[in-house]
């Protein structure tokens, strides 16, 4: 694990806290299945895609501190670059091949640390979840990481990639059932990727399902387990 200074702890624990209020008030978020994530040790983190509250939204319902991959051109911008980068993000370039990012990755997840992504590769244009890319196995084969689906649900009602600002919505997070290293290296590099997008499917088809019958589901406002 990877060792930050107290005060970047405190600050991450003051933003996080404060979000996670902001969540519960606006959109009434409903987080499920955070026990799946490992106390420790090296977690990849791959969620589907659905506006830019994602990142915030997934790394404010993990237990633990979650570093997510960002496009390099929000970084331009010294404040809001500093804002991002204390709070876990890392710049990738998404015009070229992002080696940089991947590398950057690799030195995360060999410290125990757990990352988010996206596997695929940028923002639904529908709300549905478009074809995983494969950029994540090569992860998960170079470092001893489990891989946790996560799905979110209401994102793109709310702010969908062709509105300027987010507006109103109820927004619903859900951590799948892990695949740990020792499983995930029996798998080839197309059935990983077919199999992690499967469960992030099946997490999803839940949230929906749940989302239509409220009582069914966990109450708003827990964002810990």
């Amino acid at each position: 694990m990877s060792q930050r200074s107290l005060v970047s702890q405190i600050w991450y624990r003051c933003v996080k806290q404060i979000l996670q209020v902001l969540w519960v008030l606006i959109y009434g978020v409903r987080p499920t299945g955070m026990k799946n994530i490992p106390s420790e040790g090296a977690v990849l983190l791959l969620s589907n895609h659905q506006s830019h509250l994602d990142p915030p939204l997934v790394g404010c319902c993990c237990p633990r501190r979650a570093n997510f991959l960002a496009r390099s051109g929000l970084f331009d911008f010294a404040p809001f670059g500093w804002f991002i980068s204390s709070v876990g993000a890392f710049p990738i370039d998404i015009d070229r091949t992002g080696i940089g990012g991947i590398k950057e990755t690799l030195r995360w997840l060999k410290r125990g640390e757990v990352v988010l992504m996206f596997p695929e590769g940028s923002r639904s244009h529908d709300g549905r979840i478009a074809p995983f890319r494969p950029g994540f196995a090569v992860l998960a084969y170079r470092s001893d990481v489990t891989l946790v689906p996560v799905a979110v649900d209401g994102a793109y009602e709310a702010w969908p990639r062709w509105r300027r600002f987010p507006g109103p919505g109820r927004l619903r997070v859900r951590f799948g059932k892990p695949l740990p290293p020792e499983e995930v290296r029996r798998y080839e590099e197309k059935d990983l990727v077919r199999e992690v997008e499967r469960r992030v499917r099946e997490c999803h088809a839940e949230l929906v399902t749940a989302a239509r019958r409220p009582s069914l589901a966990d109450p708003p406002g827990r964002l810990s387990e």
